[in-house]
């Protein structure tokens, strides 16, 4: 087929212009002033490959249809999320760059909530396309259940720099209208491959199926524990709020976020005590025994080993912008 007469506008940017009364221009559709703020701007590079750009306000959440739901092919779903709005320290919190990748069994639904604050992008790739382009290593269990899409699935990466450098590359360099689709297209396959490879790095000898049900008590036990950083997490309890077996539950959280409960759970510690410093300007004293220390020669050790530098000297680093 030409290129020139594939449709590059994907079908659920065309169903929302219709909803909100407006059209798509350029790849994009302009959120109506009486009816929020904002954009959505879309890629179908190909009929296997779609990209989307959600960074929008609504006065009214909106339900659409799924025009893909009866796609005949399996997808992958990358969700990246709080990647669009530089949230610095001040709300690193609450706000955590990360993406969500799942296979269809899990995002696949027949309509779609249009929530009145969304700020996502969202890349899907159809599974056997995707597992052409490379061969998939014999030795990462993870990439061939994922690329084989038989299971439901959901693994969480953390956007680290080099990511949210693509992303922003993607989102904000200007691009001559001749080479939009052309650019767009690369930074997609672009950042589809730095996560594989971030899979691949995980050390999972086998993948379990998941279910909708374990994978919402594994985030509840995930922010549950994020809202407390100033308590070690007690596997004990997370897996009684959970409804499942300790042994279940730290399979599970290893499986989707690729880190054991306590090693995130301090590695968010730190992240917090590192806001803490910058962006409150609180002291190390306060900073330690606010985050659960007794020991600040303790605190100031951990801090070094996920920071790379001692509380006391990372606090007199002049924060970003």
């Amino acid at each position: 087929m030409p290129a020139e007469t594939f449709p590059t506008i994907p079908k659920v940017l065309a169903s929302l212009a219709l909803r909100l009364n407006t059209e798509v221009k350029n790849h994009s559709v302009e959120i109506p002033a009486d009816q929020g703020s904002g954009y959505c701007t879309g890629y179908a590079f190909t009929e296997h490959l779609r990209l989307l750009i959600l960074n929008y306000e609504l006065k009214e959440d909106l339900i659409l249809e799924n025009p893909d739901v009866a796609s005949p092919t399996p997808t992958i779903l990358f969700k990246f999320q709080h990647v669009l709005v530089k949230t610095g320290l001040h709300s690193l919190k609450k706000r955590v760059p990360s993406v969500l990748i799942a296979t269809s069994q899990l995002h696949t639904e027949s309509v779609i909530s249009i929530h009145s604050n969304t700020e996502v992008i969202n890349i899907e790739v159809d599974a056997h396309y995707l597992k052409g382009l490379f061969t998939a290593s014999e030795k990462s269990p993870i990439l061939r259940s994922l690329l084989t899409n038989t299971q439901p699935l959901i693994f969480e990466e953390l956007v680290h720099p080099p990511i949210q450098k693509i992303i922003d590359e993607l989102v904000n360099q200007p691009i001559s209208e001749t080479f939009e689709l052309f650019w767009a297209r690369i930074k997609a396959e672009e950042l589809i491959c730095q996560l594989l490879i971030a899979l691949e790095k995980r050390e999972e000898k086998q993948v379990y199926a998941l279910n909708s049900q374990d994978v919402e008590a594994i985030y509840r036990a995930k922010e549950h524990m994020l809202a407390h950083l100033d308590t070690p997490p007690v596997i004990n309890e997370l897996a009684l709020a959970a409804h499942m077996s300790p042994t279940k539950l730290k399979r599970l959280f290893k499986q989707i976020f690729g880190n054991s409960i306590f090693s995130y759970y301090q590695e968010f510690r730190m992240k917090e005590a590192a806001r803490l410093l910058q962006a409150e300007q609180r002291s190390v004293s306060e900073v330690g025994y606010a985050l659960g220390f007794t020991n600040l020669s303790h605190f100031s050790k951990v801090f070094y080993e996920h920071i790379g530098t001692k509380p006391k000297q990372f606090s007199r680093i002049k924060p970003k912008e």
